[in-house]
């Protein structure tokens, strides 16, 4: 099994980054092959640049793809679950994410395909993991929490994913009541996983 975890967020000393290292502790018990793509470690360049621009919003599949690009495609071609963890921030993930959506679901392989061109394998589970201050309840209440499960499970993991799931770590403003609740919902990770594959 081949774990693909897309990291994003800025801070070592964020509630998301000890999420991110039980994640860790909890796969690593179990014989699987994880790689994990950190977009702020790595200063992934999350804007488009022109010519980029160009190729996308014009279709010109003879224009190069960046190398960085090709990279995360290639992390993403031999994944069997990917895991996207992040903190919500205004209401959708950080730009440095939804960067990496815009870059690497390129034209022509995560959508728009051609016969001449290689298509995005269907990923047979993508996890979405979120940070959230405010407590899940008051993010349905507000229509908050289906809006980000509408953007990020049907339209940026849309039908790329064979099955996708999104968890909503909420209440982190008043941390010490939910830390406990959150890292026993991250230590089933690997029985939510296991479900997609046997």
């Amino acid at each position: 099994m081949n774990i693909l975890i897309i990291y994003s967020h800025p801070s070592k000393k964020s509630y998301t980054f000890q999420v991110l290292e039980r994640l860790k502790k909890v796969i690593s018990k179990q014989n699987w092959n994880l790689e994990i793509s950190d977009l702020y470690a790595s200063n992934f360049q999350s804007d488009l640049s022109e010519t980029e621009y160009e190729r996308e919003g014009f279709a010109k599949l003879d224009l190069p793809i960046s190398e960085d690009v090709l990279a995360e495609q290639k992390k993403l071609e031999n994944a069997d679950c990917v895991i996207f963890l992040y903190p919500v921030w205004w209401s959708d993930c950080p730009a440095k994410l939804k960067g990496w959506f815009d870059r690497v679901y390129s034209v022509g392989y995560a959508y728009g395909q051609t016969e001449s061109f290689p298509k995005m394998k269907t990923v047979p589970f993508g996890l979405v993991i979120c940070t959230a201050g405010h407590p899940n309840d008051f993010l349905e209440e507000i229509k908050m929490a289906q809006s980000m499960e509408t953007i990020m499970l049907e339209d940026r993991l849309g039908k790329r994913f064979e099955n996708k799931e999104m968890l909503i770590l909420g209440g982190t403003l008043e941390l010490e009541k939910v830390m406990e609740g959150h890292f026993l919902e991250i230590e089933n990770i690997c029985k939510k996983i296991e479900q997609y594959f046997t």
